[in-house]
């Protein structure tokens, strides 16, 4: 096989001459080496998957689902699948069958790859879709194709190089399925040309070294995980190591000491709070004290560099000392000693949080991005960030502000459109092609944005994950009438809540029914037998939501929202920052301990 020269065109061009230049080089892994792929190996097991493939009946054009954990098997499908000429795209593991059910009927896929583990619900969720075979990674399970066999009988008259070297700029490489801010999912169509575009975005801020590591732990059915730990990879021929529990995000990185690491809040979140643990369990008080005071001097200097402030002499000299003695230690026993570039995304982090991170000689750059954007948007660089903002427009893009305020962008990275959808496509982007974001900011002169306020209600919580509140509510209101109303709050948050309140008539049908003679909607929200009802209405709506969207706790509170009142608009609509103001004691209760 030969490769060219020239810059790829594909994904396909791209893993192919990467194979070529490093055969030897361990391109997948998991914790301990229990499993270790070269990249000789990864192409290869390509080979054999997309005649597999092949021997299943995918032609160009057609889709591949993927169910799977964070593992080896994904890049193998996943690639494998593109040089078939396919449109592999993963979904997310918590989907319930009913939403399941929905996405592979918009995506039109006769193929499902998956693990054991997941079986029963896509087999529930396959019905009445096109898909006619599913292949199980981990097992010979009854009524599937295991990949054993799918590798080990391919069709022996597939043209494997004509098939990749087939494929165009313009066809998809994957369909990502966000959660709109009502409705069902939408399937965003990303092409090779949108993928390439995002990477020429970010190349420059990923140092040119042939020893990049990369931790793969966010979902692959999120494209920020897409965009870096699998397609970025193939790109800069970076070692993979896959973690199948997202829980193992921070133990395993003293182990792989990853060069480029991206996470989402929730994970610098945890990172500052193991340090302050260890600080307060720390027995000596000198050494406490001489890390804290190493701490502070690292944040000073991150806000003044954040602020475009000169550095004193003396602050430099205390911060090469204070690096000496404590920060490059922490960032050793973190495992975060060599990365090179970190980033921050899928949700805003907070800024203290950000300036702790920068303190401690980590290089992150919070960046803004969307499923539509094919990854980053904005990107703060790392040699001249500001805390609080999203940092600049990223290269081959441009940015724009409507006049109310809403953040517009175009350039090549911009999908291709919703799939199965024109008329939502038409209102993302317009006719000159301007991606309308749905979140309002501001642009200083000097090019650095910062977020506002999203213009549509979409949760985002600290891992990440997006979320239609209207849906969660919608479940909430119909398992059970005695729910009058229902806000949920998740956004930036670890898990999901809601505020519940009574229907009035129908909790004075209930009284009646049960026998409760004092119906005053305080009474009536602490009586044990209203409890009992809304618990379990609860636990019905959670059932047909995905885990990341149920509902962990909530507050039934003892009042009534009236139609025009602080909590409800005149035709219905919930008032959500008043709320969020009104109710802040109660939400803060539902977060506690």
């Amino acid at each position: 096989m030969t490769t060219s020269n020239a810059s790829p065109r594909t994904l396909c061009e791209a893993f192919q001459a990467t194979v070529a230049r490093k055969p030897d080089a361990v391109a997948l892994r998991t914790p301990g080496d229990a499993v270790v792929i070269t990249w000789r190996q990864y192409g290869e097991r390509v080979r054999r998957i997309a005649a597999g493939l092949a021997k299943l009946g995918v032609r160009h054009g057609d889709t591949v689902g993927i169910m799977l954990t964070n593992r080896p098997e994904f890049h193998l499908v996943d690639t494998g699948a593109l040089h078939a000429g396919a449109t592999p795209f993963s979904v997310y593991n918590t989907l319930a069958p009913e939403q399941l059910n929905y996405v592979l009927g918009n995506a039109g896929n006769r193929i499902m790859v998956c693990e054991e583990q997941f079986l029963p619900v896509i087999r529930k969720a396959v019905e009445g879709t096109a898909v006619e075979h599913i292949v199980c990674v981990d097992a010979d399970a009854e009524g599937t194709t295991s990949l054993r066999d799918l590798e080990a009988n391919g069709d022996p008259d597939f043209d494997f190089e004509a098939s990749w070297r087939a494929v165009d700029p313009g066809d998809l490489l994957t369909i990502v399925y966000t959660s709109g801010t009502t409705g069902p999912p939408k399937g965003v169509e990303l092409t090779h040309a949108n993928l390439l575009a995002a990477r020429d975005a970010v190349i420059e801020f990923v140092s040119d070294r042939p020893d990049h590591r990369i931790v793969s732990y966010l979902p692959d059915a999120h494209i920020a995980n897409r965009a870096i730990a699998h397609y970025l990879a193939a790109f800069v021929a970076a070692q993979v190591t896959t973690l199948a529990d997202i829980k193992q995000a921070i133990t395993v990185l003293p182990e792989v000491r990853p060069t480029i690491f991206l996470a989402v809040p929730q994970v610098w979140y945890k990172v500052k709070a193991a340090i302050e643990l260890a600080l307060a369990e720390e027995s000596s008080p000198i050494k406490r004290k001489l890390a804290h005071w190493a701490i502070d001097i690292g944040k000073r200097k991150a806000r003044l560099e954040s602020d475009g402030a000169p550095l004193p002499r003396r602050l430099l000299v205390e911060h090469s000392l204070a690096d000496r003695l404590v920060l490059g230690a922490v960032r050793k026993k973190l495992g975060l000693d060599q990365v090179r570039f970190a980033v921050t995304g899928a949700a805003p982090i907070s800024p203290d949080v950000l300036e702790f991170v920068l303190g401690l000689g980590i290089p992150c750059s919070e960046v803004w991005s969307m499923t539509e954007t094919s990854a980053a948007a904005t990107i703060n660089p790392p040699d001249s960030f500001r805390i609080g903002s999203v940092g600049k427009v990223v290269r081959g893009a441009k940015l724009r502000l409507a006049e109310d305020g809403e953040l517009l962008v175009s350039g090549p990275m911009v999908m291709k459109g919703y799939r199965g959808d024109p008329a939502k496509t038409a209102e993302a982007i317009d006719a000159d092609g301007w991606l309308h974001t749905g979140d309002i900011g501001t642009v200083d002169a000097d090019g650095y944005v910062r977020i506002m306020d999203r213009k549509k209600e979409l949760i985002i919580n600290a891992a990440g994950k997006n979320m239609s509140p209207s849906n969660i509510e919608g479940a909430l209101r119909a398992a059970s009438p005695l729910i009058g109303g229902a806000a949920v709050i998740g956004n930036d948050r670890p898990y999901v809540v809601a505020l519940l309140t009574l229907d009035p008539d129908a909790a004075a049908a209930f009284a009646t029914r049960n026998g409760i003679h004092n119906g005053s909607p305080g009474d009536l929200a602490s009586n044990p037998l209203v409890r009992a009802e809304i618990d379990r209405a609860v636990a019905a709506a959670n059932a047909k939501l995905s885990r990341v969207e149920q509902v962990k706790k909530f507050n039934l509170l003892p009042a009534i929202w009236e139609p025009g009142g602080d909590e409800f608009t005149p035709t219905m609509k919930l008032r959500r920052k008043p709320i969020d103001a009104k109710y802040a004691r109660e939400i803060e209760a539902l977060y506690a301990g």
